[in-house]
């Protein structure tokens, strides 16, 4: 198999016209398409239900982007038998035969590139840029581990030579396992989460987010066309306390995949831990579970570059990342200059309807805005509110970019996850002081450090403790095989995305040994 070497899929920033008006167009299109219905996907076939998933659009909640048939454990046990099905045929296609199946499907996926990024916009409240870099990441997920994948062909694995025998180890897939997706990335997060195991022979019942259910549908329209044998992929959109928790808990999932909140998460790993009646192995389970991520400035830096890279990383996508910054650690000698420029650059970032492209949009739902709120209010008394703070008037759940300053390193909004644009501010005597302020949450996703002096950089290479650490430059944005992404502490069990590691952890592996 001669393919490529493997490239990210470049992120569109709308700089000219063309690409704006292509963008403008998948918009019109999408947005004619509003109200539409689509089924789950069991079995290579698309199966309906009577009752409905309803998606909305967060900048204007009045729409309806579309509906999608509501799985139940009766769809849960059929994906299921689905799934172990063609699990007896996949495991053993020729690896060859899998990677040309999921270049196929990036293929199919960059030419719906403007509806998916479209459809993010209305359904997550997502700009263009992000909508891009989101789909981009998706494609990167399938390119990358379609050649990933073949580093673990027969036989892959060394062994040291025996006098009298052939010894030989191989890596064998797990079976069928459970995807549970979060909203916040549903195209990139939701297909590579998906794709990994499905890339070395397992099987998998995805179900995505309930706030982003229609461009889940879209991702498995790529599927089909693509070519996937049926009940190799398999999509239920349903409630994640009904439908996700009985396939999480079902004997029969082999392994799940999750990304979410940090109470979901422990809930699924405490789940899967127990052994149910009639299970016949340990399930594995791996989590993304947030980030409380902060990063330090210190008085030797370029306080211009600084500003940018946390206004970046803070309110990007509305802060609704895992990898956003929502802590800023400031030594005394940056803490005036640095505030100062932040507080100019955030006070002119641009809040509108995601479709007209601002700086923010809106924050994903109803529920998503109750929190950010309550946080605020919680922040009032915990630090001194500087900027935002507020519901914008209007129909979306629209919330301005919002910083507390001399907030406490204790405080509830410097320890808990808010997902939302708030900013909590922590002043330091000194770098030392700042990298313990740093590590003391339990998290430990993503960090970054500004400064020119490099005792400092290193100093945080050793001891800043998180997955993903960036030196002079925003902390969100990890690149696909560049940045492999996962987090430390309880932001999860490391399963480092979009590395070669990552689809050990659906493998295991066999040793056979032969005495002639």
């Amino acid at each position: 198999m001669t393919v490529e070497p493997f490239r990210n899929e470049p992120i569109e920033t709308f700089q000219t016209e063309e690409a704006r008006r292509a963008m403008r167009e998948a918009l019109r299109r999408v947005r004619e398409e509003f109200g539409r219905h689509y089924p789950l996907y069991i079995g290579g076939e698309w199966v309906d239900t009577k009752e409905r998933m309803v998606s909305l659009n967060p900048s204007a909640p009045s729409e309806v982007v579309g509906t999608t048939a509501k799985a139940g454990k009766a769809e849960a046990e059929a994906a299921l038998e689905a799934a172990w099905k063609a699990f007896k045929t996949w495991k053993d296609w020729p690896q060859e035969d899998r990677s040309r199946l999921l270049l196929k499907a990036a293929a199919l996926m960059r030419r719906r590139k403007r509806e998916l990024e479209a459809t993010l916009v209305y359904e997550v409240g997502k700009n263009w840029v992000e909508a891009s870099a989101d789909v981009a990441e998706a494609i990167d997920f399938i390119e990358y581990y379609a050649r990933a994948a073949l580093r673990y062909r027969y036989p892959a694995v060394e062994v040291v030579p025996y006098p009298g025998e052939d010894n030989e180890s191989f890596y064998v897939p797990l079976g069928a396992g459970v995807v549970i997706a979060p909203w916040n990335f549903p195209v990139a997060i939701f297909t590579g989460m998906i794709m990994g195991p499905v890339a070395v022979g397992n099987t998998v019942i995805a179900k995505p987010a309930e706030d982003a259910v229609v461009v889940g549908a879209k991702v498995f329209e790529i599927f089909h066309e693509a070519g996937f044998p049926p009940g190799v992929v398999n999509f239920l959109p349903g409630v994640g306390e009904e439908v996700g928790a009985y396939l999480v808990e079902h004997p029969r999932t082999r392994f799940i995949n999750f990304t979410g909140s940090l109470e979901v998460g422990l809930k699924i790993y405490e789940a899967a831990g127990r052994l149910a009646p009639g299970q016949t192995w340990f399930k594995r389970a791996y989590v993304e579970t947030g980030g409380k991520d902060a990063i330090i400035v210190d008085e030797t830096a370029d306080f211009d570059l600084a500003a940018e890279g946390v206004v970046v990383s803070a309110y990007g996508f509305q802060g609704q990342k895992c990898s956003a910054a929502s802590r800023l650690i400031l030594t005394q000698g940056a803490y005036e200059p640095v505030l100062e420029r932040v507080l100019k650059r955030a006070e002119r970032l641009s809040m509108g309807p995601a479709e007209e492209n601002p700086d923010l949009g809106p924050v994903v739902s109803a529920e998503q805005e109750r929190k950010v709120l309550s946080y605020i209010e919680i922040g009032k008394n915990e630090g001194q509110l500087v900027l935002g703070g507020k519901r914008l008037e209007g129909e979306g759940y629209f919330i301005a970019p919002t910083v507390f300053t001399e907030v406490p390193p204790k405080a509830r909004i410097a320890q808990e996850e808010i997902f939302g644009p708030v900013l909590s501010v922590i002043r330091v005597k000194d770098f030392a002081e700042a990298l313990e302020v740093a590590n003391d949450t339990p998290y430990g996703l993503t960090g970054g450090v500004y400064s020119r002096k490099r005792e400092h950089l290193e100093w945080a290479r050793r001891e800043f403790h998180v997955g993903n650490l960036y030196f002079n430059r925003k902390i969100t944005g990890a690149l696909v095989g560049v940045q492999p992404f996962g987090g430390f502490k309880l932001s999860g069990t490391n399963a480092k995305t979009g590395a070669l590691d990552y689809l050990r952890l659906f493998l295991e592996m066999k040793a056979v040994a032969e005495r002639f």
